[in-house]
Parts: C-alpha cells; sequence; structure tokens
C-alpha cells in the first residue's frame, strides 16, 4: 500500500531493547521493547513498512516504520455495565434530596 507526502500515517520505533530496560519495572513489562507510536502527516512519499519521517500536529518530527495508512482512533468505554447506567440517577436522588419535575 503506498502513500503521498502529506498522508496522515502512524509510525512505530524501538525506542529500547528489552535487555537495556531497568530492573526496577515489573519482569513482563522488561521482557518487551519500549516502543514509540506516532501519528503525524508523512514527510515523503513511501509504502507501508518504509522507515520514514512524520512531522506531527505539534511540528515535532519523528523517523520510524510505517504501520498504518489513514490511522482512526478506535478507542471506546468497553461493554456496557448496567450498574453505571443509574449511578448518575441514584448520586441526583442523594444530592437533591428527591426526584424533581420541571414543570414549565
Amino acid at each position: 500500500m503506498t502513500f503521498k507526502k502529506g498522508t496522515w500515517i502512524r509510525i512505530k520505533r524501538v525506542v529500547m531493547q528489552s535487555e537495556e530496560r531497568t530492573a526496577q519495572i515489573p519482569e513482563d513489562t522488561r521482557r518487551v521493547p519500549l516502543e514509540m507510536w506516532v501519528k503525524g502527516f508523512a514527510e515523503q512519499d513511501g509504502h507501508l513498512g518504509d522507515t520514514i519521517c512524520v512531522r506531527t500536529l505539534t511540528g515535532r518530527v519523528e523517523r520510524g516504520e510505517v504501520v498504518e495508512i489513514e490511522p482512526v482512533y478506535g478507542h471506546d468505554f468497553g461493554q456496557f455495565i448496567p450498574e453505571i447506567l443509574t449511578i448518575g440517577i441514584t448520586l441526583r436522588k442523594i444530592l437533591d434530596g428527591g426526584e424533581h419535575c420541571d414543570e414549565s
């Protein structure tokens, strides 16, 4: 997959190999390299897997392997939890001293 200069991409770079990591961190963390993932605008044309520079929204320039072209924001707040749905309602009852209905 190819892209042009100026395309929004995500790069990855290994900042520290596992053997370079400090002994003060948990063992399972220490066993893997420390990676940096950055999104930015490609500074040149390229292909998925190329090592190139990107310019971030703050103007910082970083170099790494292209791992995604036009990445999306794919986060959420997890599975539905019924108890959380009623927290606000219960809290309002506690703070207000009961239910209220605004009559217009």
